[in-house]
């Protein structure tokens, strides 16, 4: 009986070793077939598996700064095709961009149009989100890439000289103030690249986007109008051309006047932008 208890105990061992070694040897194929796979998939997409750049982008709008608009971009990189950015741009209350180069292209008889040229202050925000897809191998957040965005901007202006003549042959002027908001969406074409570890290059390269806006001009009168001024002001602003074939609604009595506008927005989008990536 023990011979025979011995022998069952033998064996039991032996299936217990072999059970084991499978084990090992099953860990063993496994380990080498993950360190197998993932420099094949590392190469694939063209990227080393352990060198992902950082994630976060923070960039400022280069262009912008010629043209007295200060505008930042922060980037988020959610994987190798997408990213989602969202973009802040400001001018503060200023001469319009450009305006001696506007005057210089004005007749020199139409001092009427350079007065309020000169007059005239501007000022305008803008917020803009994106989602942007990476068609390069390389990806997360790097080479050429198609932005989807929307975008809500305010105008405002300040010191809009109108001016009208009168039935007597006066000529009066009437300052008017107002903001224009709009909301388009459009489609941006880009590329972006590494330069060294940290810094990125953004190049926006053309951004169209349509969409409609509304707002208003207002002004007070420093002394009641006459009937014969109401028409006069009121002709006057009738027979302003918005760009984008904006419809106005003008509206003028003794203290003053208001034109409502509405209609369809347009706008481009195009810019470099240097970053820091972390």
């Amino acid at each position: 009986m023990k011979c025979i208890e011995s022998g069952i105990k033998g064996n039991s061992d032996i299936r217990t070793d072999k059970s084991k070694h499978m084990k090992i040897r099953s860990l063993a194929f496994l380990v080498v077939l993950v360190t197998t796979c993932l420099p094949s998939k590392a190469q694939q997409y063209g990227y080393e598996e352990f060198e992902i750049p950082g994630r976060n982008i923070l960039k400022v709008n280069l262009t912008g700064l010629f043209l007295r608009n200060y505008s930042a971009q922060y980037e988020r990189v959610i994987n190798h095709r997408l990213s989602f950015a969202v973009s802040y741009r400001y001018m503060p209350t200023g001469p319009i961009p450009f305006k001696n180069a506007i005057i210089k292209s004005i007749d020199d008889n139409d001092q009427e149009t350079i007065d309020q040229i000169n007059s005239l202050k501007m000022s305008n925000m803008a917020i803009t989100p994106e989602l942007r897809i990476y068609l390069s191998k390389k990806g997360f957040g790097r080479g050429f890439y198609l932005a989807p965005f929307y975008r809500y901007a305010q105008h405002d202006a300040n010191n809009v000289s109108i001016e009208y003549e009168s039935s007597t042959s006066a000529t009066n002027t009437f300052g008017m103030s107002g903001k224009l908001t709009s909301n388009t969406g459009g489609l941006l074409i880009g590329a972006q690249w590494d330069l060294g570890s940290n810094l990125v290059l953004d190049w926006w390269i053309l951004g169209p986007h349509f969409g409609a806006g509304k707002g208003d001009l207002s002004g007070a009168a420093s002394t009641p109008l006459t009937e014969s001024e109401q028409a006069d002001l009121r002709n006057e602003l009738e027979s302003i051309n918005f760009p984008f074939g904006i419809e106005s609604v003008v509206n003028v009595n003794a203290n003053g006047a208001q034109v409502k506008m509405s209609g369809p927005m347009a706008g481009v989008r195009a810019a470099i932008q240097l970053g820091v990536r972390f």
